[in-house]
């Protein structure tokens, strides 16, 4: 399972400002996928980590469900 900070339209926002006004608590909103991480080869996965590091991001490979 994969998961990443949530696309929320203006509603959705709103909503979640609301209860951290009423909690006094900051709130982080996140969406889950259920993806499988693709099986590769030592030469595939130092790319991906040499990309990692160049652009400052984490990367995951993950199966083809097309």
């Amino acid at each position: 399972m994969v998961c990443t900070l949530s696309n929320l339209n203006e509603e959705q926002i709103r909503e979640i400002r609301n209860l951290e006004n009423e909690l006094g608590r900051p709130l982080l909103a996140f969406s889950c996928f259920d993806l499988q991480p693709a099986q590769l080869d030592a030469e595939t996965v130092q790319r991906i980590q040499r990309l990692e590091r160049e652009l400052g991001v984490a990367l995951l490979a993950v199966q083809d469900t097309s």
